[in-house]
Formats: structure tokens, C-alpha cells, sequence
């Protein structure tokens, strides 16, 4: 499934509270967001995505840089609560609730689910041998689709740091997926 990404006009609708808007904004970065937030481990992010555009729509009418500065604060809003996230996680213990609508043993066979799990692992095996600035470039640039300015902003480095960063990292994963493919 492809998205596009929400046009200054729609910023300027859902800033105006225009039902168009918002959800074209809410269409736009939601999955983007959610993949970032997958990526970096958050155990929830459906649920964190929908604090992001929580905090993010009542920011809409003071946002400036049209609709690249809207996925610019959306993607620093979800930065800061993937943060919030890890830190509570660390602190507290780890409770899980069951929830009928993740329960897939009615849904995929085994099959699909084992090999949906070693893609996903081996993906994240990969990305965990990337120091956590690469991995954290790497992740903003390829599954946020952020600009490098974008990047540098969020993580408060310079523009050719993140080209670095990117660059490195996109050569480790070039060599680690070289050396054991990550699909079949």
C-alpha cells in the first residue's frame, strides 16, 4: 500500500478543522509513523501513533513550513514519545493485556507468521549492528521517508553529519545483508 504525502493545502484544511484535511494529514504520516515507531521498538505504536496526532493536531494551526513542517513536528512528536515509551518501560515491570483483535491464531497459519517473524528479525538483526546513531538515521531516513534536514532537526545534528551517518549505515547494512540475505 502506498501513500502520498499530505500537500500544503491539506495542512492549511486540517489547521481550518476541515474533515478533508485532517484525514489526508492523518492518511499521509500515520503509516509512516507507525513503521518509525515499529522500528524503534515501541511495544504499542498503533496506540503511540495516536498520541502523536493527538499532540500534533491541536499544534496545527501554528505550524509553519506547510506540510513539510507538519511531518517535521510529526516526526519529532513521535521521536519524543518513542523516548517517553522506552524510559516507562524501563522503570516499570512489563504487563501485557490480551487483546482478542492481535490474537492471530484464528487469522495467519503458522507458516506465514514464522516466516513474517524471521523477515522482521532479521531486519532488526541488521539494524541492531549499526551503532544507534547510524541505526537512528538509517530508520528516520528509510522507514520515516524524513529529508536529511528533516533528520538533522530530530536529532540535533548538521546536515553532512546525517549524510554520514546515513552513508555508513547504509554500508553496513549493504555488507550485513551481503553476507546473510535478509529474505529467501
Amino acid at each position: 500500500m502506498t501513500t502520498s504525502r499530505p500537500t500544503d493545502d491539506d495542512v492549511v484544511a486540517a489547521a481550518a478543522g476541515d474533515a478533508g484535511g485532517l484525514r489526508a494529514v492523518w492518511e499521509g504520516l500515520a503509516p509512516r509513523i507507525l513503521g518509525y515507531l515499529r522500528a524503534k521498538g515501541v511495544a504499542d505504536p498503533e496506540a503511540v501513533t495516536s498520541d502523536v496526532f493527538l499532540a500534533l493536531l491541536p499544534k496545527l494551526p501554528g505550524v509553519t513550513g506547510g506540510a513539510a513542517g507538519v511531518r517535521r513536528l510529526a516526526f519529532a512528536i513521535a521521536h519524543a514519545r518513542m523516548v517517553d515509551e522506552h524510559r516507562a518501560r524501563a522503570r516499570g515491570p512489563l504487563t501485557v493485556r490480551y487483546e482478542p483483535a492481535d490474537d492471530r491464531r484464528t487469522s495467519n497459519s503458522a507458516e506465514d507468521d514464522a516466516e513474517y517473524s524471521l523477515a522482521a528479525d532479521r531486519v532488526r538483526a541488521v539494524l541492531q549492528r549499526l551503532p544507534d546513531d547510524q541505526r537512528e538515521v538509517v530508520t528516520l531516513r528509510i522507514v520515516a521517508d524524513l529529508s536529511i534536514e528533516q533528520v538533522a532537526e530530530i536529532i540535533g545534528r548538521s546536515p553532512g553529519a546525517v549524510k554520514q551517518l546515513q552513508r555508513r549505515g547504509m554500508l553496513a547494512v549493504r555488507q550485513a545483508v551481503t553476507e546473510r540475505p535478509v529474505t529467501r
